[in-house]
């Protein structure tokens, strides 16, 4: 099987779209991630769901989880107010990372080493330099427990 056979159609922001836009689009479907898209339509990068929620929480959280306990509820309310105003390319790593792209005609085991040497949950798919789709890991999954 490959790539073009596995990619399903998948929603793709810019980087330049509202972030609180964003993370709506990412829990409503409740996606593992969303493809982020240049001026041109292009990928350039995935922005996983796991990094949004590494904004949401503050690096001395990160850095010490046994203070969680003591942050009280109402602070969890604020995550919205902490979207507002950005954009997805704020909400972006700023180390660059490796594109998660995969051709239309990768294999599975091409596409299976890609997401596990990037730890990323989604790939797109390309043919002639445009998105033909996205492959997750649960529908990689599902493709190879299928099989036999």
């Amino acid at each position: 099987m490959h790539g073009e056979q596995m990619a399903e159609e998948f929603p793709t922001v810019s980087l330049t779209t509202d972030a609180l836009e964003a993370v709506r689009l990412l829990a409503s479907h409740r996606l593992p991630g969303l493809i982020v898209v240049d001026d041109k339509g292009r990928p350039h990068s995935v922005l996983p769901a796991s990094q949004v929620v590494r904004f949401l929480v503050p690096s001395y959280v990160q850095d010490d989880p046994s203070l969680a306990r003591v942050i009280d509820e109402p602070l969890a309310d604020q995550v919205a107010s902490k979207l507002t105003g950005l954009t997805v390319r704020q909400l972006l790593p700023t180390e660059p990372a490796e594109l998660p792209v995969v051709n239309f005609d990768d294999t599975v085991v091409e596409v299976a080493a890609l997401m596990a040497r990037l730890r990323c949950p989604l790939v797109a798919v390309v043919k002639d330099q445009e998105i033909i789709g996205a492959i997750t890991a649960s529908r990689l999954l599902e493709l190879v427990t299928s099989a036999r």
